[in-house]
This record gives structure tokens, sequence and C-alpha cells, in this order.
């Protein structure tokens, strides 16, 4: 039989020598890297008072951006979940409603926006299959918790905050929105 590339190489079956057998030049050199890294100053970082030096493109936690007129970008397509390869964006479309065409930019919205932050390998993926451009990663870290449903994120956490105006006014009425389709049978949440 021929070989298509001539790229084969002869392997050899090289004994060991004693010296090699018994790893101690492996154990010196392994010691000489340690002890030099010991009396080397130490890098740690006092990380509340003094922060680290990001790249320019460092991706963080996500925003789901508004329009000029305050109205959600994100009409739950779902082009951001199909493209997330941890499949970390779980998304619940509904039909915009008479009298919320101030909330909602298109006819349907996301009622059920969550990102899993402990799955999310922050590739950026998920910004970049977005037609809307409603989805964004910011260079802000996202923060340590102690209990690991607090990492998934909800539309709470994560669109941008409207004008104060009417801040109050969308984040009552889409909480209860969310609140009543969580009660539905229908509505089941993948942790």
């Amino acid at each position: 039989m021929k070989n298509l590339t001539n790229r084969s190489k002869i392997v050899s079956n090289k004994k060991m020598s004693f010296r090699e057998r018994i790893y101690f030049p492996a154990i010196l050199g392994g010691m000489r890297i340690t002890f030099g890294h010991l009396f080397r100053r130490k890098t740690t970082v006092q990380y509340p008072e003094v922060t680290r030096e990001f790249s320019d493109i460092y991706r963080g936690k996500h925003v789901l951006k508004r329009d000029d007129e305050g109205r959600e970008r994100c009409t739950a397509c779902g082009l951001c979940a199909v493209a997330c390869p941890a499949e970390a964006i779980t998304m619940v479309s509904a039909e915009r409603k008479p009298g919320e065409e101030h909330l909602y930019r298109e006819e349907k919205y996301a009622i059920v926006y969550e990102i899993n932050m402990l799955r999310c390998i922050f590739c950026g993926d998920c910004e970049e299959a977005c037609p809307k451009e409603a989805i964004f990663l910011t260079p802000e870290i996202v923060k340590s918790e102690y209990q690991r449903d607090r990492f998934i994120y909800g539309k709470d956490v994560l669109v941008e905050p409207a004008d104060p105006a009417k801040r109050v006014d969308v984040s009552k009425r889409q909480t209860a929105k969310v609140l009543e389709f969580k009660k539905d049978k229908r509505y089941k949440h993948n942790k």
C-alpha cells in the first residue's frame, strides 16, 4: 500500500537509560522552576480597590438594548439562542397587544429572555447573530454570587434601563407578565 503524502515517520522504540527511568533530572527541573517562582514578586491584584487592565475587545456582561424611543429592540427571533454554542440563552416570544407600542418595537417580543451565565462562554456569537442589534456584550464584569440560580439573568437584569419617567411603569408591567407566564403549565425552565 502506498502513502499519499510521503510524510511517513519512522518511530523508534529507544530504550530509556537508567537516569531517565528514575526521573531524577525531571524532578530537579521541576524543583528549579518552583524555586524560581517562589522568590518572584506576587501578581495578586486587590480587586475591589484596584482593577486589572482589560483589553479593548474584552467581552463581559450582556445587555439588551433599547431604541431611541425607549422601546425594546429584541423581537424574539431566536437567532441568538440558535447561534449560542453553549446553549445558554432561553427565550419565549409573545405578541404585542394594543397599547404596548411604546414598550416594544415589533409585533413580537420576548416575554422571557434568560441567559445562564454559568454556561455562557462569552464568545459573542449571539451579538453577531442578532439582526436587530438588540444584544451586546459590555466590558462590565459579571458579579460573583454564592447561589447558582442567581446566575440566570432575566430581562430585569439584561434590559438597559429606560428613561426615569418610564422605568417604574415598564418594570412593573413586565414583571407581572413574566409571573403570569411562568404560572402557565406550558412553561418549562431548563436549568
